[in-house]
């Protein structure tokens, strides 16, 4: 998927959006020595190119956008769920890729680190590796059943929209947003066969991301302290209505809603959502109030980065609302997975430009 979330340069969806913003591992001046301290670097530091490239640490975003779908559907994860968390991280990953070859020109003057500008990864591999992906999507969104390429043919048309045309212009946003909508539905299609149940869901996950690649199109310039505040109030109104909103479970979990047995009351999600949302909450409210008052660039980024993160809370929120706890769970536990491969892969910052 493209950069979404997260993301003026994350695509869709996913989206959403760099991982991402300084040398990649491999990068810094070889080791005084021999041939043999010498030899394993072209390797390395051609594998840690690909992985700044890639944005991996931001990978663990979007299985939860077709998790959530599925919750949202009320349809038990299986063997096609899998297929369509295949094809969204291809699809993701391919908008990686091509967002630093349509901006190669533009990060050769402001982000000359990065693996294009470098040299570290020609211009016509990641090319190459955008089409190979968005053909992988495809192919398994594919096997996933019709409905589910139904979903995913203008989900990939809407990443590759986003990167090449319309991510400079007023509509860069709201394609983003409706690229991680896209891929929340293709969770749904793919596990219950039919997307309006959670059409909800993508909305809210939607909102989030319009939010988040709002306030990255400042994110080298900095000087909007009033982004950052309309995110702090898109924040607090998505927190509300994941925890408080009246909340129609699918019809297969309807059961364990009813009165006397456990699961959550008529008037609002369950304790999960309602723990789940409050974590989102606190994973971005201060770094976006932060960069209101102070609106300089390196805040923004901080801001853009939370943004991010605060995706998968989001997300498990999301499935703890449609009454799935145990999907919800996992989603979660992606978020800790993400930061640990972040560490370790000596990542920054996470970044959707």
């Amino acid at each position: 998927m493209s950069r979404t979330t997260a993301t003026a340069r994350d695509t869709p969806v996913p989206a959403g959006p760099r991982a991402a913003d300084g040398p990649a591992p491999g990068a810094a001046a070889p080791p005084p020595g021999g041939a043999a301290s010498r030899a394993p670097r072209p390797r390395s530091g051609r594998a840690g190119a690909w992985a700044e490239l890639l944005r991996l640490p931001a990978l663990f975003t979007v299985p939860g956008d077709v998790l959530a779908g599925a919750a949202a559907a009320g349809a038990r994860p299986g063997p096609r769920t899998l297929l369509a968390i295949g094809s969204s991280l291809c699809l993701y990953e391919a908008g990686m890729a091509l967002n630093d070859w349509a901006d190669r020109a533009e990060d050769a003057a402001e982000r000359p680190h990065r693996p294009l500008p470098s040299g570290r990864v020609r211009p016509a591999a990641a090319l190459t590796a955008a089409c190979g992906l968005t053909g992988a999507g495809l192919a398994l969104a594919a096997a996933a059943g019709r409905p589910a390429l139904a979903v995913a043919a203008p989900l990939a048309a809407t990443v590759w929209a986003y990167d090449l045309a319309l991510k400079h212009t007023f509509a860069g946003p709201a394609a983003m947003a409706a690229a991680r909508g896209l891929d929340l539905l293709l969770g749904a299609a793919a596990t219950g066969g039919g997307t309006r149940a959670a059409l909800p869901s993508a909305a809210l996950l939607g909102t989030h991301t319009l939010a988040v690649t709002a306030v990255s199109r400042r994110e080298t310039t900095g000087g909007s302290a009033l982004v950052p505040l309309a995110a702090l109030a898109t924040t607090g109104a998505l927190t509300r209505l994941v925890t408080h909103r009246r909340t129609r479970l699918p019809a297969g979990r309807r059961a364990a809603a009813a009165p006397g047995l456990p699961g959550p009351g008529p008037a609002g999600g369950p304790p999960l959502a309602t723990a789940l949302g409050a974590l989102y909450a606190a994973t971005v409210a201060r770094p976006y109030f932060h960069a209101a008052l102070n609106p300089s660039p390196p805040l923004t980024q901080r801001a853009v980065g939370s943004g991010i993160r605060a995706t998968i809370p989001l997300q498990a929120a999301l499935a703890a609302r449609s009454g799935a706890t145990a999907t919800s769970l996992l989603v979660a536990a992606l978020a800790p997975a993400g930061r640990m491969v972040a560490r370790r892969a000596g990542t920054r910052k996470v970044s959707i430009t």
